[in-house]
């Protein structure tokens, strides 16, 4: 039986859980809409990258996976803490999904928060959260002649 020195083991395993290669952090960037911009509502697809950790569905218990979430118009819950389902703002990605149209957004100002968590649902530690700010802008009206 071959035997792996503790401090060797610990290190592989803490590479495991942070998801990347030589310890890198897991990260997620909101790739679309951008910080700041106008799009035409009322829906807006968003669009989410993510490094350091693999994207899969809700359902895979494997060290260095993850799920995204987004908040739309809400604070982050508790990052020690399972993302609620079923709250009206909270978008759960469970199916391993990088795109999700948020649809009926009002024209104005909306922030837009992305967060990674594991199979439970709990954010990835250190967590990996992006936000931007956009404006939803109402589609020009269209000349009915």
């Amino acid at each position: 039986m071959k035997r792996v020195p503790i401090v060797l083991s610990l290190a592989i395993t803490l590479a495991a859980c942070s998801g990347g290669e030589e310890g890198e952090p897991a990260s997620v960037t909101i790739i679309t809409p951008l910080d700041g911009a106008e799009v035409t509502g009322p829906d807006v697809l968003v669009r989410l990258g993510a490094s350091g950790v693999t994207i899969t569905s809700a359902d895979v218990h494997e060290p260095g996976t993850g799920h995204h979430h987004i908040f739309v118009d809400r604070d982050l819950t508790p990052l020690d803490n399972t993302i609620p389902a079923g709250v009206p703002g909270i978008i759960h990605m469970g199916r391993g999904q990088t795109e999700f149209l948020v649809e009926g957004l009002e024209p104005r100002e909306h922030r837009l928060i992305a967060v990674i968590a594991e199979w439970t649902h709990v954010p990835l530690s250190p967590p990996a959260v992006d936000t931007v700010r956009f404006t939803v802008v109402q589609p020009p009206e269209r000349d009915g002649s």
